[in-house]
Parts: structure tokens; C-alpha cells; sequence
């Protein structure tokens, strides 16, 4: 028979066997999530638009085409109106025909990547024809980030900000209103501190200054929210589970530094149903699209945040309801006299 002694050496041996096994798998599951998408960097669908006389573009349409899956081809009447697409966010650029030769209009501030990936592609193709392209860019990237590379490093700071915000009110032990106060108020200071430095220190953001920390704050609340709820119905693991998901899937699958569309399937589709990728969209589309499109990854933050509070309520009622009956039993059996 074992004896005493034995049984916690082979605990022990159990733990130190799953801690060797678990460490190397999740450092492949990191790997994976990070750096296969950004193996995988091409267009998969990616909007663009064709203006001109249809005759003059059937040509164009059909070189853009040769790479199956590429683009998603958009046409319009003429200059103007792919103008009015692409500020509206329907398209990432387009390419138009003129008697002149063909024209590209882009926009680095949706995305430098995209815009630069257009140029060449576009140049190349007229370069076989032996012709130039004259570039536009209607909605340029700031001058202090023309690169986006701000931006993009905004995204992982908000989402540690809200794992931390989320993880302390959890542990600190708040629960109810004063959880979800405590939730929102650090959300509400993050998102001003945040828009203080992007836009007002380092000029990287140029909306409107209180939408930009509205944004940046629900970011924030999003992700808190769902570490602190899932804490609340799960217990401590629930904090793991949550910033997990937001670290290892919804940073890397944000398609912040590129686009949604410039990732596999159905990476960029997963990225924009998270908090990363959701608020790096709608942060783009208030600071240099005046709002346009961000219908979509507002209501997506605003679900994460929402559901993440009510978890957080759910699990303060469901805590304190086993505590009221026995209180109350302990009333019924108190004797009288």
C-alpha cells in the first residue's frame, strides 16, 4: 500500500508534468495566433472600387481579377462618387480611368499597408501597358504617424488597461453597483488619458477629442467588463479564460496593423467580433472618417460591455442568494423569548 508520504510526491509530480506540457503548448497557441496571419498577409476580398465609362474599365476589371478571391470589385460612375465611397469606408481605394491614363485614389489613413499594397499592384499593371498611374490619397494618414504604427500600438495598451482594470476589481472583491461603477469609472479615465496623449501630446488622432476618449474608454470597458463578469460567474480561472481570449485571439486577429480583409479567413471576420479589433476599426473611423462606418464595431464594444456588466450583476445576485436563505432559515429557527 502507498504510504502518506508518497501521495503529495506524486501530486506534485502530476503538477510538475502538466506545467511542462502546458507551457510549450500554449507558447505554440501563441506562436500560432501571432505569427500565422502574419505569414499570411494578402488580399482576401479586400474592397476596391473601378470608376469610368464601362468599356474603358473592362480591361482594368479584368487584370484586378487575374488573382481569384483578390479584390472585391466596386464600380462607380466616375471620380466623385468613388471619392464618396471611399470617405464613407465602403472601399479601401479605386482606380479610375481617365482619357489621361489611369488614376489611384487610396486612403493610407484607413490603412498605410493597403494603400501602399495598391500602389504597387496598380503600378505594376500599368508599367506592363506602358503607362503611369497618378496616385491620390483622399483621407491621408496624419503627418505625425503617417504610418499608422501609433495606432496600431494603441491596441494592445487599451486591452491591458482593461485586463487590469477588470482583474483588480475582482479581486479587490467589489461586487454589484459598486463593481460596475468602479468598471466604468477607470474605463472613463483611461479613454480621457489615452485620447490626452494620442491626440493632444502626440497628434496621431485628429476627431473630434471627447468621441476619440468616448471610443478609447468603451475599448477599455469592453474588455474590463468581460474579465470582471466572467470573474464573477467563473471565480478566478474566469480572469484567465477572459484575458486569454483577448491576448491570444483579439490582438493578433485585430487586423490593426494591416486590415480585417488583409488576413486568412476567417481570421479578420473573428478579429472584428473582439474588443481589439472592433475598437482599432471604430477608432479609425471617428478620428479620420468622421464617424463613417462605425455603426458595426461600436455595437460590438458596446455588447462586450454590456453583457460583461450584467455578468458581473448576475454574479453578485447569485453570490448573495445562498447567504440571504440561510440568513433567513437562521431567523426562522432563532428561538422566541
Amino acid at each position: 500500500m502507498p504510504t502518506a508520504s508518497a501521495t503529495p510526491a506524486r501530486a506534485h509530480s502530476r503538477r510538475l508534468i502538466a506545467a511542462a506540457v502546458l507551457v510549450p503548448v500554449l507558447a505554440a497557441l501563441a506562436l500560432w495566433a501571432f505569427a500565422w496571419p502574419a505569414a499570411r498577409t494578402a488580399p482576401r476580398d479586400l474592397p476596391l472600387g473601378v470608376a469610368g465609362p464601362t468599356a474603358a474599365t473592362a480591361q482594368m476589371e479584368r487584370q484586378l481579377t487575374r488573382h481569384p478571391g483578390a479584390f472585391e470589385i466596386h464600380r462607380y460612375a466616375d471620380e466623385a462618387a468613388a471619392r464618396d465611397a471611399i470617405e464613407d469606408r465602403t472601399v479601401y481605394g479605386a482606380v479610375v480611368v481617365t482619357a489621361q491614363g489611369p488614376e489611384l485614389l487610396t486612403a493610407s489613413a484607413a490603412s498605410p499597408v493597403v494603400a501602399q499594397m495598391l500602389q504597387q499592384a496598380v503600378a505594376e499593371q500599368a508599367s506592363a501597358h506602358g503607362t503611369q498611374v497618378r496616385t491620390v490619397d483622399v483621407v491621408a494618414a496624419p503627418a505625425k504617424d503617417p504610418r499608422g504604427a501609433a495606432l496600431t500600438s494603441s491596441v494592445l495598451p487599451l486591452a491591458l488597461a482593461g485586463i487590469a482594470a477588470g482583474s483588480v476589481v475582482s479581486l479587490l472583491g467589489l461586487r454589484g453597483v459598486r463593481a460596475v461603477a468602479g468598471l466604468v469609472g477607470a474605463a472613463a479615465l483611461t479613454g480621457m488619458a489615452a485620447a490626452g496623449i494620442a491626440h493632444s501630446w502626440l497628434g496621431v488622432l485628429t476627431g473630434a477629442w471627447w468621441t476619440e476618449a468616448g471610443v478609447l474608454g468603451l475599448a477599455t470597458l469592453a474588455v474590463s467588463a468581460a474579465v470582471a463578469g466572467l470573474a464573477a460567474l467563473l471565480g478566478p480561472a474566469g480572469i484567465g479564460i477572459a484575458a486569454g481570449v483577448v491576448m491570444l485571439f483579439g490582438n493578433p486577429f485585430s487586423g490593426a496593423s494591416s486590415a480585417p480583409q488583409m488576413l486568412p479567413h476567417p481570421v479578420g471576420a473573428i478579429g472584428q467580433w473582439l474588443p481589439p479589433g472592433a475598437s482599432a476599426t471604430l477608432l479609425r473611423s471617428v478620428s479620420f472618417f468622421d464617424g463613417a462606418a462605425a455603426t458595426g464595431p461600436a455595437l460590438t464594444l458596446t455588447w462586450w460591455a454590456a453583457l460583461g456588466l450584467g455578468a458581473v450583476l448576475l454574479g453578485s445576485a447569485l453570490r448573495g442568494r445562498p447567504k440571504s436563505a440561510e440568513q433567513a432559515a437562521e431567523r426562522e429557527l432563532a428561538p422566541v423569548g
